[in-house]
């Protein structure tokens, strides 16, 4: 059995473990700061009209979370009692604690999702239902990139033909849309069009230490500060954190194509280590590295053992993302530690 190289911890949880770059910290330290809840903080009024104008929408509001940005958009864009139909595994769904339930007194209607796009037919069909006494569907969500299918981008086109066909408002969980952006080469403003209201994270593969945009029409907008508020995330000198933001839109979407390289590399290493996966390599088109496996959870825990560590999404489902803080000589680690794993 080949023997590791020292060990050294490399993090492929999520690209949510990344840490403010040397620039973010310099802008948060300089950044001129108002009070936000009476909208006086320049720092905050310069990110939202950054972000808006880059996704091509009139109006954004900055939020602590991109949870509380989808939470927003829902309690916009339905009433209690409206469906929302969404894909089966979309963050919306399954990974907001039920929130849309106990905040909105909303349902989902579930379409299949494996491959991180939406049956057009099936969310027709479930919208013209309302003619056979089900309830209104007050709006389609759509996750670009697709976060459990691996980080799969939607194509443009096909976003498109969804919105024009529903006839309902589009929200887009875009957390990760920037690694669409930089995976197909289309500008985030074309990704985010068809959408109603576009959520975008700027704490993931962005790496600025807290923060998201909530974008769409100037009026729905302004009905957003007010369940921004509700919700609790009302923020005073907030401009210590937008300062990163503005930060990271500016210097951070580009180098994503680093992630998404050292990703596919991933994915080779794992197809090769786990070949009962029975994963395609080719099929990893953004930082998102996810499989099957038979024991998901015991994986994991003997690979943290050596200091890889990663994450679940359900008991045979794993997950590992690469980030700004994973290098190269990280991979060469991991690369080590599934080889001596398979002898």
């Amino acid at each position: 059995m080949t023997s590791l190289p020292s060990v050294r911890r490399v993090d492929l949880r999520s690209d949510t473990v990344t840490r403010p770059t040397p620039a973010m910290r310099a802008a948060m330290a300089a950044a001129e700061v108002g009070d936000d809840g009476y909208g006086e903080d320049p720092t905050v009024n310069a990110l939202e009209a950054r972000g808006a104008a880059i996704l091509g929408k009139p109006a954004a509001v900055f939020v602590p979370s991109g949870v509380m940005a989808n939470q927003m958009a829902v309690r916009v864009l339905t009433q209690p009692g409206d469906v929302i139909v969404a894909g089966a595994n979309q963050h919306l769904v399954d990974f907001e604690m039920g929130a849309s339930a106990r905040n909105s007194s909303v349902q989902f209607a579930l379409v299949e999702d494996a491959t991180g796009q939406l049956d057009l037919d099936r969310v027709v069909e479930i919208i013209d239902s309302e003619a056979d006494h089900r309830a209104h569907v007050g709006a389609v969500a759509v996750e670009n990139t697709h976060m459990p299918s691996g980080g799969t981008p939607w194509p443009v086109e096909q976003l498109a033909a969804l919105a024009r066909a529903v006839e309902r408002p589009v929200h887009l969980d875009g957390a990760r849309l920037f690694n669409a952006v930089v995976a197909t080469a289309t500008p985030a403003a074309t990704l985010a069009a068809p959408a109603t209201t576009v959520m975008v994270c700027l704490s993931k593969g962005l790496a600025a230490p807290v923060g998201s945009l909530l974008a769409g029409p100037a009026d729905l907008m302004a009905r957003a500060r007010g369940e921004r508020k509700r919700l609790g995330g009302a923020m005073r000198q907030a401009g210590v954190l937008a300062a990163a933001g503005i930060v990271a839109l500016e210097t951070m979407v580009d180098r994503l194509a680093e992630d998404h390289r050292r990703a596919r590399r991933l994915a080779e290493l794992v197809a090769e280590a786990f070949p009962e996966a029975n994963y395609d390599p080719a099929s990893c088109r953004t930082n998102i590295v996810a499989f099957d496996h038979p024991d998901a959870r015991a994986l994991v825990a003997e690979l943290a053992e050596v200091g890889v560590l990663g994450g679940t999404l359900a008991p045979r489902r794993v997950r590992l993302v690469t980030h700004l803080d994973v290098d190269d000589d990280d991979l060469d680690y991991v690369a080590a530690v599934l080889a001596r794993r398979t002898r």
